[in-house]
Parts: C-alpha cells; structure tokens; sequence
C-alpha cells in the first residue's frame, strides 16, 4: 500500500482538480484585501475581506461564478502560482510549489477542517466586510496576521522534541 499523500509525489500540474482544490486549508487570507505599494512592491494584508467570503467557513459563497461577482478575483493555477507573491507562507499550494510539507493543522494532514482555526491560521471571525471602502479606509484596516500556534509541521515538531 502507497501511504505517500498526493502532494509528495505530483507536480501540481499532475493533480486532479480535486486534489488541487484539496490544496486550500480554508483559512481565508487569499480572500482579504490587500495592498500593494507601486514604490517598493510591499504588501500590507487587511482585515477586509472580499464580499463573497463567508465569514464562518471562510469559503467563498459562489465559487464557481466568483470571477462573475467579483471581476478581479484571481484563480490559482499551476502556471501563475508563482507569479502570485501574495499568498500566505502558510497557504497550501505556496508550500507544495516550494517542495515543502503541509502544516500539521491542515486538514488533509490533520483530517479536521477546524484545525485551521485552533492552530490560530483561519480569519473567521476576524474581519469586517467589503463595503465601500476607499483606500485611505482600506489603510486603517491593516492588520499583522499572528503567526500560527505551531508553524512547524507534527514530524518537524516531534524530532525537535527529542533531541
């Protein structure tokens, strides 16, 4: 029996659409608003969050028609995923690009959505919606994201344990 998840042994390019959509932990961040300074290409991430996001779940309501709503919405692929600069050091697909291993609160390691948000990496219930906010507003909302609890995935954690 091959006990090797997925994520270690397929490109991303190799996965099944529902393996890539596996990828997402459900933590919500890629769906906040986020600033970007022509000057210095810095990214300050808000507490906004796009008005299709469902603060509980922290899922989008419409994903299938998100582009339809929401014009600007970005849909990750393997081919732009490098591109895309903004994404979490803790995201999923931005870890498995890198040759790294999920975090030991997402749920295809954990088996337990609600990992995300006892491991302090989910927005739920911490941000506001859309609305009509302007930048100098969307300034104001600036948030510093807490790292996780435990960034480091169980294994990592274990052997620094026992050393």
């Amino acid at each position: 029996m091959d006990d090797v998840p997925f994520w270690k042994k397929k490109t991303l390019a190799e996965m099944s659409p529902s393996e890539w959509e596996s990828l997402c932990d459900g933590c919500g961040k890629c769906c906040l608003n986020k600033l970007e300074y022509d000057d210095t290409g810095e990214i300050d991430w808000t507490n906004v969050a796009c008005r299709l996001l469902d603060h509980h779940s922290c899922r989008c309501k419409s994903y299938a028609m998100r582009k339809v709503f929401v014009e600007e919405c970005v849909s990750l692929t393997p081919d732009n995923l490098a591109e895309i600069d903004w994404l979490p050091p803790t995201c999923g697909y931005r870890l498995v690009s890198e040759g790294r291993d999920l975090y030991w609160w997402h749920p295809l390691v954990s088996g337990d959505p609600d990992t995300v948000r006892q491991a302090n990496v989910s927005v739920q219930g911490k941000t506001r919606p859309e609305g009509r906010l302007k930048i100098p507003g969307l300034m104001k909302r600036i948030k510093a994201w807490p790292e996780p609890l435990e960034a480091r995935p169980k294994a990592s954690r274990r052997r620094s344990q026992h050393k």
